[in-house]
């Protein structure tokens, strides 16, 4: 045996001998380095859900677990005392206060100030539009309402709340104090708005209270429960992300179907309707708190059946900004009663959903084709042909980086050429082996490439990949270690000097280790 071959099998043994510990690696350092707007994970939480003691100090020691996995925000579901009768946490009888059952003010701005320290954001659910029906202002500023025949309003017929008046200009000044506090106070940086198309809160009011807010915090996000698109007077107020409820809803309807025409016209329709006339983006979700309990009690499994997986795959490559919903990483099979604060079953854990968002969550973070923004800042959608109804296909290309995309909703295997690729591709998600880790391969196209998938997979592929060893490299570890020196083999393996010979990833550079 020749010493060249000799050192290949070395260097073959030497990368199978980490293999089990450092496949992961890649995706981990990637998902917890800081990752800027555009490039961010988003996660809904209930804090009563969250763990089992449902307070603010034990989600915050789940944090840094939640970052590994890739989420970059979370979002708070209402964490302000409940009334009404009912316990929704969307009536609440006092702005500036905490539920008691979840902690103190300290204890959130503990939690907040922790997110930060790991590099995540944390915004809150403000609710404009109402409060409970025995809110501390009913008796305080009953002016602040809207009245009607004498009798405070019920929107849409809550019996647990009273409708807010915005042509009360004392209501706007109370209202504009409380989300001042809680950036002052809490340091919170962005706010979830529920409701903002109610027909009684003015475009005007967003227009100069996201102006307000950013003289006071320049960084701040809003995000409108609405679709922008068809809510005219939200246009251009302000707001960075709208909700995508009509392709969420035409997602649930596709629910466990075979036809790809039918999601890739959900995408056409919703996702790519008027995108440079845009000044905001979209926030994709399969499923939060209203599409899980409020929507028929629905879990994952029970709206997609198989087709989670790759709707999931979707969800994080096809357009905007993902939300990921309590629990949904290790496969959203329960429905969380949030009246309740039901709790999260952290034991049953599907391992192959929770090991494909955490790659996702990586490619999201580190491809510059996957990156969201207002119009046409996104990278487009290209349709790629595979000759089979059963199978979409896609590519998004910024600059020199591609990212193709495959998702098969066919019951059966399926073999799919596609046509007009070429070059070299490292494949990052793979359905048939996700579930036992997350690995790279290097695959060659010459004018196409031919993609094996069985019944309801999946693949990811990139071309001139961002490995995210560039973000790595600017973060250190609590121990004041320099990420840089890490070195990486060409799947994204951390190899920390394992490998003697072959060609390693070093600060974003290759060398040939002879």
């Amino acid at each position: 045996m020749n010493k060249t071959i000799t050192r290949l099998i070395a260097i073959c043994l030497a990368l199978f001998s980490t293999f089990n510990i450092a496949r992961a690696d890649f995706a981990d350092d990637i998902n917890e380095a800081a990752h800027p707007f555009g490039r961010q994970v988003i996660y809904e939480m209930n804090v009563g859900s969250f763990t089992e003691n449902g307070t603010f100090a034990a989600a915050k020691d789940r944090l840094a677990s939640l970052k590994k996995t890739g989420i970059d925000i979370v979002w708070l579901m209402p964490i302000y005392p409940r009334g009404g009768g009912i316990n929704s946490p969307y009536a609440a009888t006092d702005f500036k206060a905490v539920n008691p059952s979840y902690g103190t003010l300290a204890d959130l701005k503990e939690f907040v100030s922790e997110a930060h320290r790991l590099g995540m954001k944390v915004w809150l659910d403000w609710v404009p539009n109402h409060t409970a029906t025995n809110a501390v202002w009913v008796t305080t500023h009953p002016e602040y309402y809207t009245v009607s025949n004498g009798q405070m309003v019920h929107p849409n017929n809550y019996n647990d709340v009273y409708e807010l008046n915005y042509n009360n200009s004392g209501l706007v000044d109370a209202m504009n104090d409380c989300l001042k506090y809680w950036i002052n106070e809490a340091d919170v940086d962005g706010f979830r708005c529920d409701y903002v198309s109610s027909p009684t809160i003015p475009g005007s009011y967003w227009e100069s209270t996201i102006k307000m807010l950013r003289t006071l915090k320049p960084s701040i996000v809003m995000l409108a429960e609405a679709d922008i698109n068809n809510t005219a007077k939200l246009n251009s107020v302000g707001f960075d992300y709208d909700y995508s409820w009509d392709f969420q809803e035409r997602l649930e309807s596709f629910g466990g179907g075979t036809v790809a025409a039918t999601v890739k016209n959900a995408v056409n329709v919703r996702l790519l309707k008027n995108v440079d006339e845009q000044s905001y983006t979209h926030m994709v979700y399969l499923t939060n708190h209203d599409a899980n309990w409020n929507n028929n009690k629905k879990t994952l499994t029970q709206k997609y059946v198989l087709n989670r997986y790759p709707l999931t795959v979707l969800e994080f490559t096809i357009w905007g900004m993902p939300l990921i919903y309590n629990g949904q990483e290790i496969g959203g099979n329960q429905a969380l009663n949030y009246f309740e604060d039901t709790k999260i079953d952290w034991t049953n854990v599907d391992t192959k959903m929770q090991n494909t968002i955490r790659c996702l969550s990586a490619l999201k973070h580190s491809q510059d084709a996957l990156k969201d923004g207002p119009g046409a800042d996104n990278a487009p959608v290209n349709w790629l042909e595979t000759n089979d109804s059963q199978v979409l296909a896609y590519s998004r290309t910024k600059g020199d980086n591609e990212v193709v995309v495959v998702l098969n909703f066919g019951t059966g295997s399926k073999s799919v050429t596609l046509n007009g690729l070429n070059g070299s591709y490292s494949q990052w998600l793979n359905s048939s082996t996700i579930e036992n880790g997350i690995e790279r391969t290097e695959v060659s196209a010459n004018g196409g490439l031919t993609v094996n998938l069985e019944g309801k997979g999946y693949a990811v592929f990139v071309k001139n990949e961002t490995t995210g060893v560039s973000m790595v490299s600017i973060k250190s570890d609590k121990e004041g270690t320099n990420l840089s020196n890490f070195t990486y083999n060409l799947a994204g393996q951390r190899t920390d000097g394992k490998v003697q010979h072959g060609i390693i990833i070093r600060k974003g550079k290759k060398y040939i280790l002879r």
